[in-house]
């Protein structure tokens, strides 16, 4: 039990996860009645459900360097602030344009926390449960989808159900809030503005063994490494950012916020028949993705993050294939196509939910160097959401121009281009130090070699 506050640190600080979870998971439902509501082309549909993405990428995008200045834990505390005003804006929308702008503003917050947390984790994690810890992250955002789900069935026979819907959001928001005003920040961040004596008492709390003059010392050095005014346009920096920006893209344009986004949706195409009985289908999903998660939670710092990779994609490419051609099949399949559908959709969870879900995560917290590594993630974390807003905003377009079969096919083709990029590009940081990962860099080791 010597790493008890450590855990108890790195859960408070992975209820960030919360709050993206249920933003992403809630507007599947709510998208329903929002339609019921307000009636929406394709096009409206497809800005709605991508709006936040808008916010996001400006949130990444502006909170890097204020990560650098401010410290991890005041960032944190600031987003759960704008989440909670941005979910009372949402529930009181008089009209789509303003539920637009409104998240945008939820956005902004999402975009912050999806780089901040897991880099507050990493630095607080000793090399042996970076894995672990980071992977935290992603199963909070899986229980704050299943969270979403839950609200969505509870409320979707409610009066102004999808209003109550966007409301509950105010809650992860809370939690997280109070829950950071007992944390401190990292001691990788105090070390680099000299705050030796707190950073040695956040040691001391969260790894009673350590030797902490040495892990100061260690950081110390990095950072002075960095120190000339070229350091973040040397040539040996751009495989990280190759490595980051690669492993956003697999995570994101293997499809998987089309599932988490529209599952109802695609439920109903697949012929569900009421909003309520594909409602109730989507969270069965989110079941199987908050359970799953935990593999990763487990396993990652055992096995590895490549061999992890390897079989998530391999399982998420052929789900995809199952899935498009149940849909080209469908006049053959009658009525059993929305048990394919289900059967698709669930591989599809699983596999994700034990790799590319939070193995993404933890890799761009760990490659790259510490003077940067605020910035570095931002950036990674914009073309996630880029990524993202590309994908999510033309999938209403794409299933209705060229039907689910070929959209869904697509994307398959897209999880075999990861897999070999996987293999060789990314590197194996299971159990290595961060700052021993920046100095292989520096010395320009292969990443198969790691």
């Amino acid at each position: 039990m010597k790493y008890i506050w450590l855990y108890i640190v790195a859960i408070v600080a992975s209820l960030g996860g919360l709050l993206s979870g249920y933003d992403t998971g809630v507007i599947s439902g709510a998208l329903l009645f929002i339609n019921e509501t307000w009636i929406l082309p394709d096009t409206l549909q497809g800005f709605l459900v991508s709006s936040v993405l808008i916010g996001a990428v400006i949130g990444a995008a502006t909170n890097g360097i204020l990560a650098d200045i401010f410290g991890r834990k005041k960032i944190i505390m600031a987003t759960a602030v704008i989440f909670i005003l941005g979910s009372i804006l949402c529930a009181f929308a008089p009209n789509v344009y303003v539920l637009i702008i409104s998240r945008i503003f939820v956005g902004f917050a999402v975009g912050i926390v999806n780089f901040v947390v897991p880099l507050y984790l990493s630095e607080i994690s000793p090399k042996n449960l970076r894995g672990t810890l980071v992977s935290l992250y992603q199963w909070a955002i899986t229980a704050g989808i299943l969270f979403s789900y839950f609200i969505n069935a509870v409320f979707a026979q409610a009066v102004y159900n999808w209003r109550w819907m966007l409301f509950a959001g105010v809650l992860p928001g809370l939690i997280l809030f109070i829950g950071m005003c007992f944390m401190s920040d990292t001691p990788r961040w105090l070390v680099s503005k000299n705050r030796e004596d707190e950073a040695k008492k956040v040691f001391n709390k969260i790894e009673p063994d350590i030797d902490t003059n040495k892990e100061i010392e260690d950081i110390k050095n990095t950072l002075e490494s960095g120190n000339d005014n070229k350091f973040r346009f040397k040539k040996w920096m751009i495989m990280p950012f190759v490595v980051g920006v690669g492993i956003m893209f697999a995570q994101i344009c293997t499809g998987i916020n089309t599932i988490i986004y529209y599952a109802p949706t695609i439920f109903k195409t697949a012929g569900f028949d009421s909003n309520l009985t594909a409602i109730y289908a989507t969270t069965g999903i989110g079941v199987v993705n908050f359970v799953m998660t935990i593999v990763a939670v487990f396993f990652t710092d055992r096995l590895g993050r490549k061999p992890l990779l390897y079989f998530g994609l391999t399982g998420v490419m052929l789900s995809l294939f199952a899935l498009g051609t149940s849909f080209a099949f469908a006049g053959a399949l009658g009525s059993s196509l929305k048990w394919v559908a289900v059967g698709s959709l669930v591989t599809y969870i699983i596999c994700f939910a034990m790799s590319l879900g939070p193995i993404g995560w933890i890799l761009v917290s760990e490659v790259f160097p510490l003077k940067i590594r605020g910035i570095a993630m931002s950036i990674c974390t914009v073309s996630n959401f880029a990524f993202n807003f590309f994908v999510v905003g033309s999938f209403p377009v794409l299933l209705h121009r060229i039907g689910g079969a070929w959209t869904f096919w697509l994307f398959g083709i897209v999880s075999i281009l990861c897999i070999i990029f996987v293999y060789f590009f990314v590197p194996e940081t299971k159990g290595i130090s961060l700052e021993q990962i920046e100095s292989n860099w520096r010395r320009g080791v292969n990443p198969r070699k790691f």
